[in-house]
């Protein structure tokens, strides 16, 4: 039975290498997989997906007005999905959930979302707020923070290494950019 699933953590908790490693399981037997990441998050290169322990793989992109619905059933036309994987998942649109949800009701493809769940002022990302409603399995990436406990909130530190309070939602980075840090740490950096 396919289902919609949310794989959350936040930075640097190996979301793309856990994507990778089920895509590569799936494509070991045989079995064709459809990956697709935020366009706009070329840190690996445009159409690729990349996890900082040096693995990748090649992607499609999808920018936030894409069908995604139509774009995995004109994939489906061409071949079997055994799943279809999507990195970066924060940056769905509500409709693009709903659009992941009718590919996994309608067309019965399993849809494997990885993505962070809040963004470093503590709030949930739009495409997390729908996955949260409507996955049918949620999963926790865990990481830690530098005190040993889990890592659930993440920073945003400046060019300077200042930690920033606000900002634009979005900003493509990795760890010169964002920390990773339990809720006590998080509330301690975001008071000073």
């Amino acid at each position: 039975m396919a289902k919609l699933y949310f794989n959350y953590s936040t930075m640097n908790a190996g979301k793309s290498a856990m994507l990778l490693q089920a895509s590569h399981n799936y494509r070991e037997n045989n079995m064709h997989t459809y990956l697709l990441t935020a366009d706009f998050d070329d840190r690996a290169g445009a159409g690729k997906i990349a996890s900082r322990i040096g693995i990748a793989a090649e992607a499609d992109s999808f920018s936030p007005t894409d069908d995604l619905f139509e774009r995995i059933a004109s994939v489906l036309a061409e071949h079997q999905l055994a799943a279809v994987f999507i990195d970066e998942a924060q940056f769905l649109s509500k409709e693009q959930v709903w659009q992941l949800a009718r590919v996994v009701d309608d067309l019965k493809v399993p849809v494997l979302c990885y993505g962070l769940r809040v963004d470093f002022r503590g709030e949930l990302f739009p495409g997390s707020s729908a996955l949260l409603a409507l996955a049918d399995e949620m999963r926790e990436v865990r990481t830690i923070c530098h005190c040993g406990k889990k890592a659930t909130m993440v920073v945003r530190k400046g060019a300077d290494g200042h930690i920033l309070t606000d900002g634009d939602q979005v900003q493509i980075g990795g760890q010169e950019s964002y920390v990773s840090l339990c809720r006590k740490h998080w509330r301690e950096a975001m008071d000073s």
